[in-house]
């Protein structure tokens, strides 16, 4: 689990070429984690990654964006997305979960890139919003964007946020909804069902777009768009399969948190394209 010249970020080519070559290499990275002594969250790792890609996509403008990760115990995916965007100068694979070294379970203010520690569930969605505000208040045009998952909504200071942000008129702020269909205890669907969540959202005075969460195209233009005039905060719910590239665990709750050894670790990732 060296650092190799493949898993550094590259510069130059076509844009979609480039975030889609930063996610083959995330998720060979977010592997290798897994084949650290303590595992990881390797499922919603997986399922998450072209969203954070493309949305620090957006923030590498320098327009004043800020991605929050609030599940944080994707954390593995987040330092993989950070290191091949070329935020994080150093892999972090080898590092992960190791004494001495910011790469633990839920991601810190140690790591670069990352501001707001999250791991508690749903603190991160106001930390997004109120960095939007801030924003606003500063004169500034970032978005504050937080990146959830679909069990995470079951906390209820995901939706105070989106009651303050709905009327605050935080048009800047947009809120990610990671929908992989699952958590920790099993599916999303017999734990606490969201039924009709684009109209909750709207309900709670948000625009809303539902895009394939891996379709880093359909992401990335989500989140050019310019908000500075919108009025109402944006929900972007995004499907996504769980374990996504890993042919062996796409889709199987067993992926949430996964332990492997290197040479199993080898294998996954050479399917991984």
């Amino acid at each position: 689990m060296t650092t190799t010249l493949l898993e550094q970020p590259r510069t130059g080519g076509d844009p979609a070429a480039v975030l889609a070559e930063r996610a083959v290499l995330a998720r060979r990275l977010v592997v290798d984690m897994a084949a650290s002594p303590r595992g990881c969250h390797l499922g919603g790792s997986l399922s998450v990654l072209d969203i954070l890609i493309a949305a620090l996509h957006r923030a590498s403008a320098g327009d004043g964006t800020e991605v929050v990760l609030s599940k944080g115990h994707a954390a593995a995916g987040l330092y993989a997305a950070l290191h091949v965007s070329g935020i994080l100068p150093e892999n972090p694979a080898p590092l992960y979960g190791r004494a001495g070294h910011p790469y633990t379970g839920h991601p810190g203010p140690k790591v670069p890139g990352v501001r707001f520690p999250t791991g508690s569930l749903g603190h991160g969605v106001p930390y997004a919003a109120g960095w939007a505000l801030s924003q606003r208040l500063s004169g500034g045009h970032g978005l504050g964007i937080a990146v959830a998952g679909d069990g995470e909504l079951q906390e209820g200071l995901v939706w105070e946020t989106c009651q303050v942000a709905a009327a605050q008129e935080l048009g800047t702020f947009v809120l990610v909804v990671d929908r992989n269909g699952g958590q920790n205890d099993g599916p999303v669907a017999d734990i606490s069902p969201l039924p009709r969540l684009a109209e909750r959202f709207a309900a709670f005075g948000f625009d809303v777009a539902e895009v394939d969460g891996h379709d880093l195209a359909a992401l990335t233009a989500l989140f050019a768009e310019d908000r500075t005039a919108a009025r109402r905060p944006l929900a972007v719910i995004a499907d996504t399969v769980k374990g996504k590239g890993v042919r062996a665990v796409e889709g199987r709750p067993g992926c949430h948190y996964v332990t492997i050894d290197e040479a199993r670790a080898a294998q996954w990732k050479r399917g991984i394209r």
